[in-house]
């Protein structure tokens, strides 16, 4: 494929995000996020205050994909059949049917997803991971495109329950919601005036996993592979990289999952940016949000207040971008 043909294959998308940002006002990195986890079949973890657009975003997006959207309030006293769904015993006709859950849509919104229980955690987990939810002895496919966009809430920890680092690491990346400029918020305010016009569909769901297939023959050259994978391995273990002063912060640094996530979600940006082949920049760019959360950082760390973004950075600024890409190219 020429990068002729691949711009006109991401332009749906553009104007996809473009009638999103009709209603959205900035958000412009959590907005291409979830593009890209779209295309890359990822899942997304959001952590901002409330009142940032995050739930607003995210059912846009679904409008403007002509997909199904559900928001789940997660709460302590949720329990998975409530995620899932159950059997349900009919009196009349003396059979056991199945209700389906919400997370039978094309975009689930699992809203402050840390205060539910480990059951429901469990119960997500599967779906996510296997795009499937077993109730009794049946399972079920969800509908494709299926993505995962949970929000947490950073100023609450009562009620709150960690989670497990196996789902934190099925997520594809976590972006970092800010407050929005003065400039913004102005805009903000006045759009709020008057009444919203909603998001119009741009692209069906068959469309978009027609793009999926499409992007997954963007070429990634061996060079991209190994930078990923050598940013990885660095946060294992930053003292391979000349940052000794780091080995103290990380306990355990990112899993192969996290190199799988870089290279699918920089193969991504380059589709949406209508290359058809990956750049250094991509990588380095979805860096933050692909590792971030995949730290697991030690008592030292919190005590000398070193969060994990400041340790990817130093990773960044350590591990060397390959000079030479796309020599078959």
């Amino acid at each position: 494929m020429t990068s002729t043909n691949f711009s006109a294959s991401a332009h749906p998308l553009e104007h996809v995000l473009f009638e999103v940002k009709r209603t959205i006002v900035g958000q412009d990195v959590l907005l291409e996020r979830m593009a890209v986890a779209l295309i890359a079949d990822g899942h997304l973890l959001v952590e901002g205050v409330p009142g940032l657009a995050k739930t607003l975003a995210v059912r846009s997006l679904a409008a403007a994909i002509a997909g199904s959207f559900q928001r789940v309030q997660f709460t302590p006293d949720l329990v998975p059949a409530d995620l899932v769904g159950t059997r349900v015993y009919h009196q009349h006709s003396g059979e056991f049917k199945t209700e389906l859950g919400p997370v039978f849509a094309n975009l689930l919104l699992a809203d402050e997803i840390n205060r539910a229980p480990a059951k429901v955690q469990s119960a997500l987990l599967e779906v996510m991971q296997e795009h499937q939810v077993t109730i009794g002895r049946e399972t079920f496919r969800v509908p494709e495109p299926f993505l995962v966009m949970a929000t947490e809430n950073p100023i609450e920890s009562e009620g709150t329950y960690p989670l497990p680092e196996a789902q934190v690491d099925r997520f594809m990346m976590k972006v970092v919601v800010d407050y929005p400029t003065q400039a913004e918020e102005q805009a903000i305010v006045r759009r709020a005036l008057r009444p919203p016009e909603p998001p119009q569909p741009m692209v069906t769901a068959e469309e978009l996993i027609a793009m999926r297939a499409r992007a997954q023959q963007v070429y990634v050259d061996p060079a991209i592979v190994d930078y990923a994978v050598r940013l990885v391995s660095v946060t294992r273990s930053p003292a391979t990289a000349g940052l000794g002063e780091l080995e103290r912060y990380v306990t355990y640094g990112a899993s192969p999952r996290a190199s799988i996530a870089l290279v699918t979600g920089a193969r991504a940006m380059a589709f949406l940016r209508g290359r058809d082949y990956v750049l250094p920049h991509d990588l380095s760019e979805l860096a933050l949000d692909v590792l971030r959360h995949r730290l697991v950082l030690s008592y030292e760390a919190l005590a000398d207040d070193v969060d994990a973004d400041t340790i990817i950075t130093g990773v960044l600024g350590a591990v060397r971008a390959p000079d030479v890409v796309l020599q078959k190219r």
